[in-house]
């Protein structure tokens, strides 16, 4: 099988043919947010503020990069624990947030939200933040910037490779994985 081919921003009927386990090669706008950025953004939806960020068709990856060496456009940039973030997600995926990346289970409210939202959680291959770092061929951070690694950054990925963790039917791949 070879991996599926996307492009940010992604639209509903790309997500809805994708199915756990499926390997993509991610290209595009992505966004960098953990923890705090996540307070922030659901605390301006819940307020009607303006995001830093469109949400409708975007894509975050729970990352906080490490610091920029000389001469590369980003430092080590590896997936974080996604569930930290579970309780902000389904609010992002309500105002239009197509995808995130991270490592780890999600609860089950975030799964009925990727089906709700026609949603998708990628993995992204954990131990290997440097090997990610060549994918991103741009980074700037756009808001927060007090935050350091945890600020929100809009980085341009080429061919970041993901697998799909759980689809826009509801189903898990950690779950399906156990019970082969």
């Amino acid at each position: 099988m070879s991996d599926i081919i996307l492009t940010t921003p992604l639209n509903k009927e790309q997500l809805q043919s994708l199915k756990i386990g499926d390997k993509v090669l991610l290209s595009g706008i992505i966004y960098t947010a953990r923890d705090a950025a996540h307070k922030r953004l659901v605390a301006l939806l819940v307020n009607g503020e303006k995001l830093p960020f469109e949400l409708p068709g975007a894509v975050i990856y729970y990352a906080g990069p490490s610091p920029t060496p000389p001469g590369k456009v980003i430092g080590s940039v590896g997936p974080t624990t996604s569930g930290r973030m579970d309780d902000y997600t389904p609010a992002l995926q309500d105002a239009g947030l197509a995808a995130t990346i991270g490592k780890g289970k999600r609860n089950q409210s975030v799964i009925d939200s990727c089906v709700a939202n026609k949603a998708v959680y990628f993995a992204a291959l954990g131990g290997a933040a440097a090997l990610t770092a060549q994918c991103v061929k741009e980074a700037e951070i756009i808001a927060w910037p007090e935050l350091g690694a945890e600020a929100v950054r809009r980085l341009r990925v080429e061919n970041m490779p993901l697998v799909v963790i759980n689809d826009t039917n509801g189903n898990d791949l950690y779950i399906k994985a156990v019970e082969a």
